[in-house]
């Protein structure tokens, strides 16, 4: 073959990955490089000396020593909290109960904002504890303490944890152990030699996971933080790009350092899971290691999930649900001070109630329609191609979900707003669209890459030999195979979008609410009732969208 036709055969894999290229180099790495610019040449010239002052700065060093004590505490104690859950899902006959999967992924679809202000008002002093539980006097107070940041963001992101261990022990076959208890090993001394050190490597990915998770989050630091004034870079970074005087170079200085944390956390992941990474799955097969509780253990097995659901769903879920039917706060929880009466305001009385809910449903419509245009466009394209291109295309669809999500925001704002009067979006609710479909855009490609990897090839090449040109096999054969996916996808970016607060607390154009800040300006204004009454409206959808995921996924395709 000619050199001249080798590059018009590669000009032609190229051709789909060009135009999605651009796109992303646009949504991604634009905004990204602006907050380098920004932090390192302010006046159009090179001068880190504002940069590292503000890294250098006491305040922010103490920032920094707050942002990696609580993401280190979270670890540790969601740790806690998903192994012995793991271990019950995945080896009892309690993992047979198909619902607890359901069930326990309600606190991550939960908004973290949501559960901590359920926390606050259950805990607070004449708090929803103290009416139910009048001698205990001021006990229930000491929770809002750093204990109770790191337990609440804990019952967030341990669901992260328990499905990555869970899937690891499933992957364990049974021999292993066995072998181990032939020789006399016990139950302790087989979970610390055999089964521990075999499932290493996949704590890595959800210890980073929840680790990034944790130094990312805004609501619950912004919420229950702010009570206790442990400030971390969220928080510093949202208050440096809202708050005058606003100093977008200190916005950009730290969100470089978070950068630079989280990064050292992949790379320090990515170091842990080469060394410790085992071929638990072969061509022989195996059957899971399965243990037999008896009556005192099975017990005691349920009663610990138990606790978990109450402590993780059912308090803050409690806290909020009677707050929205409270009528007059000052009698609390006594007979006949309950109501709808906040319901109904909200969409009969309240206009910027309606409002903020008619935002929030049409911009995760929007995104969510958007990013699956995209998403799908960027998968497709991606497997159809090869070469180094393809990899960075990859490489850029991907990188939103590795960044702290304040992060690329700041940059949205930053490279928006100084391309405003060549593409005036910046200000308009057409910006918030923009970013919560560069947020959240992994979701579809994630899941759409997944249905990808379950098509043969020779689907698409049978449509090409009986004359299908390549796009109506896309979209005859290809596409009604990848629906299931899609629809995953879209509506995961729905979900979050529909929750979304940081993104809006800081791009939202003027009084213009979505439901986050709605419940947020209505809790700290002091209508805690209206607030958190679109509170559960807000975890109604959340929740309903889950469950239809979980029903559509097991549904066996035609």
């Amino acid at each position: 073959m000619s050199s001249a036709s080798k590059r018009k055969k590669q000009s032609k894999a190229y051709g789909p990955l060009i135009p999605i290229c651009l796109i992303l180099i646009v949504l991604v790495l634009l905004p990204l490089g602006m907050i380098f610019k920004t932090a390192v040449f302010p006046g159009g010239s090179l001068d880190a000396s504002n940069a590292l002052a503000t890294i250098l700065n006491p305040e922010n060093a103490h920032t920094v020593g707050n942002t990696l004590l609580l993401g280190l505490c979270v670890v540790l104690c969601s740790t806690a909290i998903a192994m012995p859950l793991a271990l019950i899902t995945a080896r009892t006959r309690i993992a047979h109960s198909k619902w607890l999967d359901i069930i326990l992924m309600i606190p991550f679809m939960t908004p973290p904002y949501i559960a901590s202000m359920g926390w606050i008002l259950f805990v607070q002093k004449r708090g929803l504890f103290q009416q139910l539980f009048p001698g205990t006097g001021a006990f229930s107070e000491r929770f809002i303490s750093f204990g109770g940041l790191v337990l609440v963001m804990s019952l967030h992101v341990f669901p992260f944890m328990l499905t990555i261990l869970k899937n690891a022990l499933i992957n364990i076959g049974a021999g292993m152990e066995e072998s181990a208890a032939i020789y006399g090993g016990g139950f302790w001394y087989r979970l610390r030699r055999v089964t521990l050190p075999l499932i290493t490597g996949n704590y890595a990915i959800g210890a980073l996971l929840v680790f990034v998770k944790t130094a990312s989050e805004y609501g619950t630091p912004a919420t229950l933080g702010r009570r206790i004034g442990f400030n971390v870079f969220v928080t510093d970074i949202h208050r440096a790009a809202t708050i005058a005087p606003i100093d977008f170079g200190k916005a950009a200085s730290l969100s470089g350092v978070l950068i630079t944390i989280c990064l050292t956390a992949w790379f320090l992941q990515n170091y842990v899971s080469t060394r410790r990474s085992y071929n638990l799955v072969g061509g022989k097969g195996s059957r899971p290691a399965a243990q037999t509780l008896g009556g005192f253990k099975l017990g005691l097995a349920c009663a610990y999930v138990a606790l978990v659901l109450v402590v993780s769903i059912g308090i803050p879920y409690f806290s909020v649900i009677s707050t929205a039917l409270i009528n007059l706060r000052g009698y609390g929880l006594s007979a006949g001070n309950f109501t709808f009466a906040h319901f109904v305001e909200l969409f009969n009385e309240n206009p910027r109630g309606r409002q903020a809910f008619s935002n929030s449903v049409f911009l995760a419509v929007t995104s969510a329609s958007i990013a699956a245009v995209l998403g799908t466009a960027c998968a497709a394209a991606v497997r159809a191609a090869k070469g180094r291109l393809r990899k960075a295309v990859e490489i850029m669809g991907l990188m939103p979900e590795m960044l702290p999500g304040i992060v690329l925001v700041i940059g949205i704002m930053l490279f928006w707003n100084m391309a405003y009067k060549a593409v005036p979006l910046y200000n308009t609710i057409w910006i918030m669209v923009l970013a919560y479909v560069t947020l959240f855009l992994p979701y579809t490609i994630q899941y759409v890459s997944g249905a990808f990897q379950q098509i043969g090839d020779n689907l698409a090449a049978a449509g090409k030999v009986l004359g299908g040109r390549p796009f109506y096999v896309f979209r005859r054969v290809t596409l009604p195979l990848l629906a299931r996916g899609i629809f995953a996808g879209w509506m995961m970016t729905f979900i979050i979008s529909f929750r979304e607060l940081v993104t809006a607390s800081l791009i939202a154009p003027p009084n213009t609410l979505v439901i986050s800040t709605f419940i947020i300006r209505e809790f700290e204004q002091g209508s805690v009732s209206v607030g958190m009454a679109m509170a559960v409206i807000c975890v109604l959808f959340t929740t309903g969208a889950l469950i239809l995921i979980n029903r559509f996924n097991k549904e066996k395709p035609n």
